[in-house]
C-alpha cells in the first residue's frame, strides 16, 4: 500500500473521507474464511458498505449498512461524502484489487486514502482446484463486456480463465468457442469457489449442456482448434478475408507496415479517419486489451459494417463515428495517433488530425492516387517525416501456371509531433 499523504481537504476530489476507506475482500466462505486482520476491519467499521449478497455474507459487526444503490458508480462519491468523517468498510469478492472496487477507490481518493485487505482471487482459487499455473493463464472478464471479447484470447493450447456475467456466461463461451471452430475444447465451470456449496461442471464446448450454472462462476477453457479452424494471430496483418468488407479495405501486408508505423502501445487512443472495414482500428485495439480507436466513417452502411467486425474480431469497444472529416472529429476525445486511411485530399483533413495530436503523437496517412500522394508529399515537405512506397504482388493463376499480380503501390507518410520545450515526456 502506498505510503503518499492524501491532500488537505479542499484538494481532494468530491467524496473524499479524512479517514482511510478499508476494502475487504471477502470469498463465498464468508466470515469462516476472513482473516483476524480482516475480522478487526469489519468489527472497527461505522459504516459497512457493499452489495445485498455480500453484506449477507458477513453478519458478524453491527455497523450501519449500505447496499450498493443501482447503478453504483455513479452513487459512489455521493455515499463516501454522506458518511465522510465515519470508519467506512467496503466489502468487495475476492481480490479488491483484480476487477474490483477496490480499484475504483483509489482511482476516486488516492491510495493513501484505501486500505486494502484482500483475499484470494476467484482466479487464484480456480488454478488452485485445476492445478494449472496462474501465471501461464489467460484471464477474461466478461462482468460488463460483450463475450465477443473473448475472442482474442482464444488459440489453440491456450488456458484461459473468463470471469462470468451470470449463469448463462457458460453457453455463450460454448456457442462462441464452437463457432469459431473450437467445439472440441473441454470446458469446466466452477461455481461458488470457496464456499460451502461450491460445484464443478464439466464438458466439451461443442456439446456443452449442463443446466444454467449459479451467477457467480469461472469458466475454464483449454482451447483446442478444428483442422479447419481459422488462426487469427494478435500481430498485425490478419487475412483480409476476416474482415467484411465492400473493396474499402486496408490490404494486409500493407497494414502491417501501417500498424507498425503507427506504434500502439498499452493505453493508447487512436483515431482512424475514413475507416472503410475498420480494419486498422480493429487490429490496434488487438494489440491489447487496453487499447482504444475511434473509426470515423462516412456512409452509414460502411459505420455498421465497422462495428460488426469489431464484434467478430474481439474488440465490441470499438466506438464507430458516423461522419464526414473533418467536421467529425470535432469533440473527440484527443488521440495518442491518427490513421487516415481515406480522405488525404479533403481538405483540413490532415491539418485537424495534425493539430489534435499531443506532442509525440503519431500520423499515419496512406495514398494510393497520384492527388493523395502529391498531399502527402507536400505535408513532408512542411512537417518532415517519413515517406515509404509499398508495392505488393500475390500470386495468381495466369492460365496453367503462376504468376504474380501487382495490387496498386501504397505510400505511407510517417509523422510524429515534435515536443516543444515546455513540453514533458
Amino acid at each position: 500500500m502506498s505510503d503518499a499523504t492524501p491532500g488537505t481537504a479542499s484538494e481532494r476530489a468530491p467524496g473524499t473521507v479524512p479517514c482511510p476507506v478499508t476494502v475487504v475482500g471477502v470469498g463465498a466462505d464468508g466470515w469462516p474464511g476472513l482473516s483476524e486482520a480482516a475480522r478487526r476491519a469489519l468489527g472497527d467499521a461505522e459504516v459497512l458498505m457493499g452489495s445485498a449478497r455480500q453484506l449477507a455474507l458477513v453478519s458478524e459487526p453491527a455497523a450501519e449498512r449500505v447496499a450498493w444503490p443501482s447503478p453504483m458508480l455513479p452513487a459512489l462519491p455521493g455515499l463516501l461524502a454522506a458518511h465522510r468523517g465515519r470508519r467506512v468498510c467496503v466489502l468487495a469478492s475476492g481480490d479488491p484489487m483484480f476487477h474490483g472496487i477496490g480499484t475504483t477507490l483509489v482511482r476516486l481518493l488516492g491510495a493513501g486514502a484505501v486500505r486494502v485487505l484482500p483475499h484470494p482471487s476467484s482466479v487464484s482459487l480456480a488454478c488452485a482446484r485445476l492445478g494449472w499455473a496462474a501465471d501461464q493463464v489467460e484471464v477474461i472478464s466478461l462482468v460488463t463486456r460483450p463475450v465477443e471479447t473473448l475472442h482474442p484470447a482464444v488459440h489453440h493450447g491456450r488456458r484461459v480463465l473468463i470471469l462470468a456475467a451470470d449463469g448463462h456466461t457458460p453457453a455463450r463461451v460454448a456457442a462462441l468457442l464452437t463457432a469459431r471452430g473450437y467445439g472440441g475444447s473441454p470446458m469446466t465451470v466452477l461455481e461458488r469457489l470457496g464456499g460451502p456449496r461450491e460445484r464443478v461442471l464439466s464438458g466439451t464446448a461443442a456439446h456443452w449442456s449442463p443446466p444454467v450454472a449459479a451467477d457467480l462462476n469461472v469458466v475454464a477453457v483449454e482451447c483446442r482448434a478444428a483442422p479447419d479452424a481459422v488462426a487469427l494471430p494478435r500481430v498485425p496483418g490478419l487475412p483480409d478475408e476476416a474482415f467484411e468488407h465492400d473493396g474499402q479495405l486496408t490490404k494486409s501486408e500493407v497494414r502491417a507496415v501501417t500498424l507498425s508505423r503507427l506504434a500502439p502501445a498499452p493505453g493508447r487512443l487512436l483515431w482512424d479517419v475514413g475507416a472503410g472495414a475498420g480494419s486498422v482500428a480493429v487490429e490496434w485495439m488487438r494489440a491489447h486489451p487496453a487499447n482504444r480507436a475511434v473509426a470515423v466513417e462516412a456512409r452509414p452502411e460502411r459505420a455498421a459494417r465497422i462495428t460488426r467486425n469489431a464484434s467478430a474480431l474481439g474488440v465490441p469497444g470499438l466506438a464507430v463515428v458516423t461522419g464526414t472529416a473533418p467536421k467529425a472529429l470535432a469533440g473527440l476525445e484527443r488521440p495518442d495517433a491518427v490513421f487516415v486511411g481515406g480522405g488525404v485530399t479533403v481538405p483540413g483533413v490532415l491539418e485537424v488530425c495534425w493539430e489534435a495530436l499531443p506532442p509525440g503523437g503519431r500520423l499515419v496517412a496512406n495514398a494510393v492516387t497520384a492527388e493523395s500522394e502529391a498531399v502527402l508529399t507536400r505535408r513532408r515537405a512542411e512537417l518532415g517525416g517519413e515517406l515509404v512506397r509499398l508495392a505488393v504482388c500475390r500470386a495468381a493463376p495466369v492460365g496453367g501456371f503462376t504468376g504474380w499480380r501487382p495490387m496498386m503501390p501504397v505510400t505511407i507518410w510517417t509523422a510524429v509531433r515534435p515536443f516543444g520545450p515546455g513540453d514533458g515526456r
